[in-house]
């Protein structure tokens, strides 16, 4: 299967948060073959036709007047012709989860899918860690974004706030040095954005693990240096905590080594 699998789910959740009627016409063309069928609980919806009305209706009913917005679970994977994943439905505000799902699909050899079966799961309303997933959902989306102060609003007042790096920090990387405050966070991120290329940035998070208060988020940062024009791709993990719905441990561990390379421009000696 010679697809993206978390851009693929990407794109099979955006059709349903999509307000535009013409290009969620066009992405059900790009994601269903024209016999494809989608399955859920009560009905079979086969064909473009059908497949993008059960859609439009679903939207309308719950994302442009009920609020809600859908977001993939991080917890794709699938092998040759087929893939599973979970969606949850969430307050577009925020907030806890109101519905989840689980999607299995068959696709064909040009990658379309074929077969799509939708089951409706437990949500976790009454788990201890029902409200941790969904700000940290929005973490990793508002981190896309780019925009500190919108980081920013998800942390707490006073934030612990951990680096894997020496005391002494690196000269190259002048961002990573102890923050205490809402404010130092807001300022971390709009530092990290000056000494970078936008519309370069990106990454991924290959896997979000919850217990509770705290999550685990596995994945990678890509980012271009303005000074030294290098990329980089460094492996990282963060470690959240998040009380009364904001964050308040926020500790990161990263491929130090590579992105002060990158920004130096000359070998670093040692790595920790």
């Amino acid at each position: 299967m010679d697809i993206d699998l978390n851009q693929f789910v990407d794109r099979y959740i955006a059709v349903w948060n999509e307000p535009d009627q013409e290009v969620r016409r066009g992405a059900v063309a790009t994601l269903w073959a024209e016999d494809g069928v989608e399955i859920i609980e009560s009905a079979r919806y086969r064909g473009h036709e059908a497949i993008e009305d059960r859609i439009t209706r679903a939207h309308n009913e719950l994302v442009r007047d009920g609020g809600f917005v859908f977001r993939s679970a991080n917890d794709t994977t699938g092998h040759h012709d087929a893939v599973r994943f979970t969606t949850h439905m969430i307050p577009a505000g925020g907030g806890d989860i109101a519905w989840t799902g689980f999607v299995f699909v068959i696709l064909g050899e040009d990658g379309l899918i074929r077969y799509d079966y939708r089951f409706t799961v437990e949500t976790p309303a009454d788990r201890k860690d029902a409200s941790t997933l969904p700000i940290v959902e929005d973490f990793l989306r508002r981190l896309g974004e780019g925009d500190p102060d919108r980081i920013a609003e998800l942390f707490a007042d006073r934030v612990d706030w951990r680096l894997d790096w020496p005391v002494g920090g690196h000269p190259a990387v002048p961002w990573i040095r102890p923050r205490s405050t809402r404010g130092d966070v807001a300022d971390h991120f709009r530092e990290i954005a000056a000494f970078h290329v936008p519309g370069k940035a990106g990454g991924s998070a290959s896997r979000i693990v919850v217990d509770g208060a705290d999550a685990v988020v596995l994945g990678d940062i890509r980012q271009t240096v303005r000074a030294t024009g290098k990329s980089y791709t460094a492996l990282c993990a963060l470690h959240l905590t998040v009380e009364d719905g904001l964050i308040t441990r926020y500790a990161v561990y990263e491929d130090s080594l590579t992105v002060a390379e990158a920004l130096d421009d000359r070998p670093v000696e040692g790595r920790r």
